[in-house]
């Protein structure tokens, strides 16, 4: 049996008896083509299956591609996964197609994303900025019209939009809600790399929180985590300490599953915990997970939004959009401090 094949445009000529730059006319609408030769060339594509390289044909016209080309760290991440939904959904409504890459946190990953999305011409580049990512060698892009916007953080070297959320100020609320409930020792647990954008403001905020409380700040009651068992060692060393924290703030996702599977498995219900960033199932925890929740599918519809009024002319000067958290109550930042539970 002979291996099957995708059809060609020569495919496409046999079938209808004309010529393959008639087929080309036709499918690109760039030349003269009866309705006839154009209802038979449309039929036999039908019929084979034939998919138009767009790639090929935007590369030799010099025209963009019908895509959009994500870089974002993790594809495994539900924050990211929502994002991306967000976006394909809107930029879906233009005939616009999402492509996504991970790029593992690493800023040559990155660019190595971010060239092979420019070599097809996409019409938008979206990026989740690595640490130690420089993307001055998009001004020239940008200033020929792409829309490049930044996700989650802002970039480096380039000036153009960015969507962030609200970082600091939602960990201000999520620390100062543990402080109201008589916490005077909390444990930080923030991501890594420490120079994150998202770790430096979070860490901020929670600083910012202590201070107007008139608490002082404990180094030692500071510590990082990439992942849910480093998260768990992490949560296990504070709880450790001599004097050690009575409640706990997770600076992400990750690190909340981390710290909630830590307490579980040291039996630990005494320790009040209030995580940034929601998590699946997070009220069908015993106690259910108090968080500052981020607004993903906003983050990814500002993000389309403002990419498609640049590709439709917008050349206004570039801006950052900072999307809201919220505190969602739930059980486990309600845990008060055993001071207080004692009085």
């Amino acid at each position: 049996m002979a291996a099957s094949r995708r059809p060609t445009l020569a495919d496409v000529a046999r079938e209808v008896g004309v010529s393959a730059k008639t087929v080309s006319r036709v499918l690109n609408e760039d030349g003269p083509a009866s309705a006839r030769t154009r209802e038979q060339v449309l039929a036999a594509v039908a019929k084979l299956g034939f998919q138009p390289n767009l790639m090929a044909r935007n590369i030799r016209v010099g025209g963009p591609d019908t895509t959009i080309g994500l870089v974002i760290p993790d594809l495994g991440n539900p924050f990211f996964g929502a994002v991306a939904r967000a976006i394909e959904d809107t930029v879906s409504e233009r005939g616009l197609t999402l492509l996504m890459g991970s790029s593992a946190d690493d800023p040559d990953r990155e660019r190595a994303l971010t060239d092979k999305f420019l070599a097809r011409r996409v019409s938008i580049l979206m990026i989740v900025p690595s640490v130690g990512a420089d993307h001055s060698s998009l001004k020239s892009h940008r200033a020929a019209g792409l829309p490049v916007v930044f996700l989650d953080r802002p970039g480096v070297g380039l000036s153009t939009d960015s969507i962030v959320s609200s970082n600091r100020a939602g960990t201000h609320d999520g620390v100062a809600h543990l402080i109201a409930h008589g916490h005077r020792r909390i444990g930080f647990i923030g991501d890594l790399p420490v120079k994150l954008y998202t770790r430096r403001e979070r860490l901020a905020g929670y600083r910012t929180a202590l201070q107007e409380a008139g608490l002082a700040y404990d180094r030692s009651l500071v510590t990082n985590a990439h992942d849910q068992p480093a998260a768990a060692t992490a949560t296990a060393q504070l709880l450790a300490l001599s004097d050690p924290p009575t409640a706990l703030f997770a600076g992400n996702n990750m690190v909340a599953l981390g710290m909630v599977a830590e307490l579980a498995r040291s039996k630990r219900k005494d320790v009040a915990v209030v995580a940034f960033d929601d998590v699946p199932l997070a009220e069908a925890l015993e106690p259910a997970l108090t968080v500052v929740a981020q607004d993903p599918e906003e983050i990814g519809r500002a993000a389309a939004a403002t990419a498609l009024a640049r590709l439709d002319g917008d050349r206004s000067r570039a801006r950052t959009i900072t999307v809201p958290t919220r505190l969602i109550v739930r059980g486990s930042g309600e845990r008060s401090a055993p001071s207080v539970r004692a009085v």
